[in-house]
């Protein structure tokens, strides 16, 4: 795991450990110390100084079942070793508009390993649940993510230079407007969604990989995706902190009468959790560590690898909530 002595690598080395002890795992990072430190604390682990610049990423000889990289890999090194040594590959860095170099990496070798797109907001905790939801739909027309971090909610250094350099250098947001899709700027990015307590949030325009795999995969010609910065709901309550997803569709029933749902995830402890554990299902999925056959070769969103019922039940584990919210 590169990166996987960070925030979110340590959690999901934990949560592989909990589902799979057997498993080795390498922690990788720059600093060699910290990534022996949390080695020794996951077990059966070791740690190790990666080099990005070398084709075996520093490791030599070690044997690699998967490898996932939880920092921004501009060179896509750790790619073409998956790539090498035939095995998947999932990275959470790269923003929509970053992801020519892996889709090329991909296209030029399709057969030699499972690629994982991974930037879905939170790894997954955004499209499995939307897409279970859709189930109660015939057609959906209208999909509404507003998702709110909370202020508090610093996550890791990785995450924070994501953050920055995709709200900062990549201002536009791509979206899907009566079927099209195109790159909201400026005025048309602002927004503004309820959260969970009804409090209505200021909201930008933001384009992880969910509003490309939810388009793609229910065919609803308007998809968008809004992101605030604020106090969650819990907060204002006089609790601790925590992050909120918001899933708003709108469309037809079975029965072809107008449906509209307005659903929420919740985790109490903000966005690391979630994230650490979509990347370890993935890993287990891509593997075959959950008892079925590993992944073949080819290119994944996060969402076509979770099983949902596995997920939520994952999800309620570790602490998260699904809630259904008035839709009015």
């Amino acid at each position: 795991m590169a990166g996987g002595s960070g925030m979110v690598g340590r959690r999901t080395a934990q949560y592989l450990r909990a589902a799979s002890p057997d498993v080795p795992l390498l922690i990788g990072g720059r600093d060699l110390a910290k990534a022996k430190e949390v080695a020794a604390v996951i077990g059966n682990a070791e740690g190790v100084a990666l080099d990005l610049t070398a084709d075996d990423l520093g490791l030599g000889g070690r044997e690699v079942g998967a490898v996932a990289v939880f920092v921004k890999d501009d060179a896509i090194s750790s790619l073409r070793f998956a790539q090498a040594r035939g095995v998947p590959h999932v990275g959470i860095s790269s923003g929509a508009s970053e992801i020519a170099p892996e889709v090329a990496a991909y296209v030029q070798s399709p057969g030699a390993s499972a690629v994982v797109l991974g930037a879905e907001w939170l790894v997954g905790a955004v499209t499995v649940p939307a897409l279970e939801f859709v189930k109660d739909f015939r057609h959906v027309h209208d999909i509404t993510i507003g998702a709110l971090l909370d202020e508090q909610d610093t996550g890791g250094p990785a995450a924070a230079i994501d953050m920055r350099r995709l709200g900062e250098i990549l201002p536009a947001a791509l979206t899907r407007r009566d079927g099209a899709f195109f790159w909201r700027l400026g005025e048309d990015a602002e927004a503004r969604f309820r959260a969970i307590d009804g409090t209505e949030m200021e909201a930008v325009a933001f384009s992880p990989f969910d509003v490309m795999g939810l388009a793609a995969a229910t065919s609803a010609p308007n998809v968008q995706f809004n992101l605030a910065t604020g106090v969650s709901s819990t907060r204002r309550r006089g609790e601790p902190m925590s992050t909120e997803i918001i899933i708003e569709l709108a469309g037809e029933d079975h029965a072809g009468q107008p449906l509209r749902t307005r659903h929420a995830i919740l985790h109490p402890e903000g966005q690391m959790p979630l994230t650490a554990l979509g990347v370890a299902m993935v890993l287990e999925r891509l593997i075959g560590l959950d008892g079925e056959p590993a992944t073949p070769p080819g290119l994944y969103f996060p969402y076509q690898l979770l099983e949902s019922r596995a997920y939520f039940e994952r999800l309620d584990r570790i602490g998260g909530k699904v809630m259904t919210l008035d839709a009015r």
